[in-house]
């Protein structure tokens, strides 16, 4: 998210609003690693044993899980298992709104139901925080250890004013890795084990919630993994976030380095939801360096896709583009991308992401000029852009770098009772 193929939060589209760039209000946020003082809160890290078989994909749905169920679907539980309808809407409350974490916290429910639930093999499906670290600015992130000792990343970004948080990101990944392997992406750099289920990536959201203590305002699909390879679990938590912890959507983000033929799916189901692409060049030739993928899906035909997208859905699509120092940062690489998006249409808005250099990386980070050149040279085309501000810069926020600390593909190697811990060397960034 980041997407895996840009700095995942750097790519947080729904959190401040956009302004000329003459103004140069920023209205998003990027996240990097720096050696500036942490606050960190870290939970007891228990071991994880090694995985030796070949990763594979998680089934789309678990049937024995509860969170992900909607009202009518769990009324229709509660009268399999020998209940009244009701009870259902009793368990609906008790995931959603109280977020029980255990059937047998389902206190008000009668002993007997609640043991049939056992019995039969229902759970709710939530994960232990495997760890959370706490950056100064108050942003957060944690790994949840999923039932197959996999880690994936989840980040709270709050908006604080001096009432308190006014709104809280956040950002949830859809894989365990990512197979895309950007050229400059933390997150494929660990490695790809498998896609995750719906209630995997509905229970990030609720442990934001339950970190933060606040409730979740936005979400954005821009952690770990690409949701377009998990479209069918990802449009399964949609639905789940939207009509049942009802956060409304367009407060979601779906982000995108682009997988053929899947913005044409997105499309057909006529989500008020915002489509986030990572573009990261401006032409064909140079996207295919920095985004492999790019060889199998044209960006003609990407930005074909995008403009029938918001033909069928009246929604304008955002495009990511990580400024890379030296590689397509120039004002001459500004003026080709504007001319791309208005052969295209007139209705897209850029978010430039200054990139934010990893260990062994050949990309730099491009200087405040450069940035503020490239920016003024698409505003003196019409085209709409924003530059992201950094936040959390001492969490390890980009997308797979906490991970990386922690865990590669498919699991360290380590011996039974001994216990996981960060690898020496920096994490890496997006």
């Amino acid at each position: 998210m980041m997407t895996t193929t840009t700095n995942t939060i750097a790519m947080l589209h729904n959190l401040v609003f956009t302004v000329p760039i003459s103004r140069m209000v920023v209205r998003r946020y990027s996240l990097s690693t720096t050696a500036a003082a942490i606050s960190t809160a870290t939970t007891a890290v228990p071991s994880l044993k090694p995985t030796t078989s070949k990763p594979a994909r998680a089934p789309h749905v678990d049937s024995q899980v509860l969170l992900g169920m909607s009202e009518p679907e769990l009324q229709q539980l509660a009268i399999k298992l020998g209940q009244e309808g009701y009870r259902g809407k009793q368990l609906h409350h008790l995931i959603y709104k109280r977020k029980a974490k255990q059937v047998e916290d389902f206190s008000n429910l009668p002993q007997t139901f609640r043991k049939e639930l056992v019995e039969s093999g229902y759970k709710v499906g939530r994960s232990p925080i495997y760890q959370t670290v706490t950056a100064t600015d108050g942003t957060i992130k944690l790994l949840l250890k999923l039932e197959d000792n996999l880690l994936i990343e989840t980040v709270g970004i709050p908006v604080q004013e001096e009432k308190g948080i006014t709104r809280l990101t956040a950002c949830v990944s859809s894989q365990v890795g990512c197979p895309l392997r950007c050229s400059f992406c933390a997150t494929g750099k660990g490695g790809f084990s498998r896609n995750l289920q719906r209630h995997e990536i509905i229970e990030q959201v609720l442990a934001i919630e339950d970190v933060f203590k606040h409730r979740v305002t936005n979400v954005v699909f821009m952690g770990m993994g690409e949701p377009m390879l998990n479209l069918k679990s990802v449009l399964d938590a949609h639905r789940c976030l939207n009509k049942d912890i009802e956060i409304g959507q367009r407060m979601i983000t779906i982000s995108t380095v682009g997988v053929p033929n899947t913005i044409k799916k997105l499309a057909s189901h006529k989500l008020q939801s915002t489509l986030a692409v990572s573009l990261h060049a401006p032409n064909q030739s140079l996207r295919e360096k920095i985004v492999p993928s790019a060889k199998a899906y044209p960006l003609e035909a990407i930005m074909s896709d995008c403009r029938d997208y918001f033909q069928e859905t009246n929604r304008r699509v955002s495009f990511e583009y990580a400024l890379l120092a030296g590689v397509n940062d120039s004002v001459e690489n500004a003026l080709e991308l504007a001319e791309l998006l208005r052969e295209w249409g007139k209705t897209y808005h850029v978010n430039l992401i200054p990139y934010n250099p990893i260990e062994g990386s050949e990309y730099k980070r491009p200087y405040k000029k450069a940035v503020l050149a490239f920016a003024a040279a698409l505003e003196s085309r019409k085209i709409t852009a924003s530059v992201r501000q950094t936040r959390g810069l001492e969490a390890n926020a980009a997308c797979g770098q906490l991970r990386n600390k922690f865990q590669k593909s498919p699991l360290l190697a380590e011996t039974d009772g001994q216990e996981s811990k960060p690898e020496a060397e920096e994490a890496v960034s997006c």
